[in-house]
């Protein structure tokens, strides 16, 4: 390669090797900086600093959007929304920059701030507007997994309890925080369950299948891997012991990616959950990272994911058992079994958590999945 292309120095050197895996055509096999790597890991710890946003790459069209925006931060509170494109951060524009390098962009020091400019849709189908916001970078904690119990009257009257718990991240702690919160439920009675994996963008796809054993028993296949040369091999459960088998539905849509398709697609084909909601945004890669001695990493897809009924997880996605709205309905208050009363109501008014509940009230009338 030096006798190709004399280079003067490390940053032309990466330049031409970044130039040679473009011709891939795989966005997410890439080389990046010792900075960004350490963004990469730090990510999955659960803290970083920065404005809250979930980004990607679209495979489709290559152009960076938004998978989703944490609660209560400054993306959040901005007005930014899942699916808006990002066309330039401080000025700079996005063209050919990969989601780290731009997620590298939106973070830093606390307290300073980032300019940022998005093409925003129109859900109506008339076309789409542009609009720039100033963005304070703040410390921003991932907490995984927020939960409530949702009061539930069945279909024969009987008042039950049904655990709402939503996976923001497959962050390193995501298996224990579920595992305890699941225990703590059926703690409280709890009979039946709603698992919330929209616009949840992946993680650590270990964590993942560690989270589908909680929910699975015996020797379960959780995921397949596929390799370049279309060679197989399944990934199973050892003497698998599900923490409950009460009934349960999972919720996915276009930001459920990567170790939530994987999640979604294990409790799917084993016949343990019920799928609702909108087709997954359908990234089904596995990748090897590689450290450099210079603190560079190097991100090669080595592999694909199919799931345990072998459907084709990348660029296809997961399509759910029931569709259901996002919209917001208007409902009547019902009596709440937790303190925090707005965030229930919210809840019962999602027309999609409406569905899940009808989707349960079918599962026990059928009896419960072992």
């Amino acid at each position: 390669m030096v006798e190709m292309f004399p280079l003067n120095s490390a940053d032309a050197a990466y330049g031409k090797i970044r130039g040679m895996l473009s011709t891939l055509g795989d966005p997410f096999t890439r080389i990046i900086s010792p900075k960004e790597y350490q963004s990469f890991r730090i990510g999955s710890d659960g803290n970083l600093q920065g404005v809250g946003l979930f980004i990607n790459v679209e495979p489709k069209t290559g152009h960076l959007v938004v998978l989703s925006c944490l609660e209560g931060t400054p993306a959040a509170r901005a007005g930014i929304h899942e699916g808006d494109e990002l066309i330039e951060i401080n000025g700079q524009r996005l063209d050919g920059v990969d989601g780290e390098a731009a997620a590298q962009m939106l973070r830093g020091q606390a307290g300073t701030s980032v300019t940022v400019k998005l093409h925003t849709g129109n859900d109506s189908g008339r076309g789409s507007s542009t609009k720039e916001v100033k963005l304070p970078r703040e410390l921003i904690r991932l907490s995984s997994i927020s939960s409530t119990v949702i009061p539930h009257r069945t279909p024969d009257g009987r008042l039950t309890k049904t655990g709402y718990v939503k996976l923001s991240t497959f962050s390193q702690t995501a298996a224990t925080d579920m595992e305890n919160t699941i225990q703590e439920m059926e703690n409280q009675g709890v009979q039946s369950y709603i698992l919330d994996l929209r616009n949840n963008p992946g993680g650590l796809v270990k964590a993942g299948l560690d989270v589908a054993k909680i929910w699975l028993d015996g020797t379960e296949t959780l995921v397949n891997t596929v390799d370049r040369d279309g060679h197989m091999s399944p990934i199973n459960m050892i003497n698998g012991h599900a923490v409950t088998h009460d009934p349960l539905v999972v919720l996915v849509n276009e930001g459920s990616a990567s170790a939530s398709e994987i999640l979604a697609g294990a409790l799917h084909d084993n016949g343990r959950a019920i799928l609702v909601g909108h087709k997954t945004f359908g990234k089904g890669k596995i990748q090897s990272v590689t450290e450099l001695h210079d603190g560079f990493a190097l991100f090669i897809t080595v592999a694909k994911y199919l799931s345990p009924a072998l459907h084709d997880i990348d660029q296809v996605g997961i399509i759910p058992d029931v569709q259901c709205t996002t919209d917001m309905l208007n409902s009547s208050p019902k009596e709440t079994l937790m303190k925090d009363k707005s965030s229930v109501l919210l809840l019962e008014a999602d027309s999609c958590i409406m569905v899940a509940e009808h989707e349960l009230d079918i599962q026990e009338s059928k009896g419960t999945v072992s």
